[in-house]
């Protein structure tokens, strides 16, 4: 059986706030089993997840907006480098089963749209762009939760759901 692969989104600049959130979300999904995949750069929401996933000894994979590794976080497993710019964000978002939105800027709200317009679930996690914007993108189920804790139950019920528990 296949692995199921939480996406984490988030911006490449974070506020501390954002980075602990996102380094324990990173810590849930290893604790869960699951593989963490995000957009790989070594700052923000993307280096903060793949580091509280190493931690806590889980697996994860960086789909990177870079064309070379070094461009990687180091808390990384395994590095795919794309040099397809902001357009890996399709990917990131179609590889994921389920997908956690940390606070972030336009990418973060483009991986969102396209989740939602490929009907995957996306929780939202001490984020809440309005509810306008997430009904207009498409037909997808979204979910606000306030920690990573209530995140992660999410993550599992969404799974349930989706018969990938």
């Amino acid at each position: 059986m296949r692995r199921t692969v939480i996406g984490v989104m988030g911006g490449s600049v974070a506020d501390e706030r954002t980075t602990e959130n996102a380094y324990e979300i990173g810590r849930l999904i290893a604790a869960h089993g699951w593989l963490l995949l995000n957009g790989g750069r070594p700052t923000g929401v993307m280096d903060a997840s793949a580091h509280g996933c190493r931690d806590a000894g889980g697996l994860s994979v960086g789909i990177l907006f870079d064309a070379e590794r070094e461009a990687a976080s180091e808390h990384l497993d395994i590095v795919i480098p794309t040099g397809m710019g902001a357009a890996r964000n399709i990917a990131n978002v179609l590889a994921s089963d389920v997908v956690v939105a940390c606070r972030g800027q336009g990418g973060t709200l483009s991986e969102i749209a396209l989740a939602l317009r490929f009907e995957r679930p996306v929780v939202l996690l001490d984020f809440d762009p309005g509810a306008a914007f997430l009904d207009a993108c498409g037909p997808g189920r979204w979910y606000l939760a306030e920690t990573p804790a209530a995140a992660a139950t999410q993550i599992a019920a969404c799974l349930k759901e989706l018969d990938r528990a």
